[in-house]
C-alpha cells in the first residue's frame, strides 16, 4: 500500500509544476494568437480583449508609442489611419518562429519572428524578417498582454508577395 501511495504522490508531484508551466505556455500563446487573429480579421474587440487594462506599445507608426488605458484600441486607430494615408490595405501578421517563451513570477516574455502582408495600390506585398515582442501578465481574468513592440530586422525585405 505504501508503494502505491508513494507512486501516486511522485506522479502528482512530477506532473504538477511541469504541467502548470506547460499549461501557462499554452495559455500565453493562445492570448498572443488571439491578438494576431483579431488584428488579421479586423476584429478589434477580440484583439483589444487580449490586452491588459494598462498596456504599452512601441511601433513604427506615429506617434510611435502608446501607454495606459485603451492603448491597444488607440494603436489600432493609428494603424488604420497610417494604412489609409499610405494607400495600404488588408494588413495581416503571420507569426513564424517563437524564439523565446519565458515564464516567471506571473509574467511572460514572448519573442516571435513575423511576416507582415498587405496590399499597396492593390498589389500584394510582404515585409519579412520582422519581430513581435510581447510581455504578458497573469491577471484574475487570465493572461493579458501588458506590452508589445514590433520591429523590422536588418534582414527585413519588402517585396511583392507571390
Amino acid at each position: 500500500m505504501n508503494k502505491i501511495s508513494g507512486l501516486i504522490i511522485i506522479s502528482l508531484l512530477s506532473g504538477g509544476p511541469a504541467g502548470a508551466v506547460a499549461s501557462d505556455k499554452t495559455d500565453v500563446m493562445a492570448v498572443v494568437h488571439q491578438w494576431v487573429d483579431g488584428f488579421n480579421k479586423g476584429d478589434e474587440k477580440s484583439a483589444v480583449a487580449a490586452c491588459a487594462d494598462e498596456t504599452s506599445i512601441i511601433d513604427d507608426i506615429a506617434p510611435y508609442e502608446w501607454h495606459g488605458r485603451d492603448a491597444c484600441a488607440r494603436w489600432l486607430e493609428a494603424y488604420d489611419a497610417a494604412m489609409a494615408k499610405d494607400g495600404m490595405a488588408d494588413g495581416a501578421v503571420t507569426l513564424n518562429k517563437t524564439r523565446h517563451l519565458d515564464l516567471e513570477g506571473g509574467g511572460a516574455y514572448v519573442v516571435s519572428t513575423a511576416t507582415f502582408t498587405y496590399k499597396e495600390g492593390g498589389k500584394p506585398m510582404q515585409a519579412t524578417g520582422s519581430t513581435l515582442t510581447m510581455s504578458l501578465k497573469k491577471t484574475t481574468s487570465g493572461w493579458r498582454i501588458s506590452a508589445w513592440s514590433w520591429s523590422e530586422g536588418i534582414e527585413s525585405a519588402v517585396k511583392p508577395s507571390s
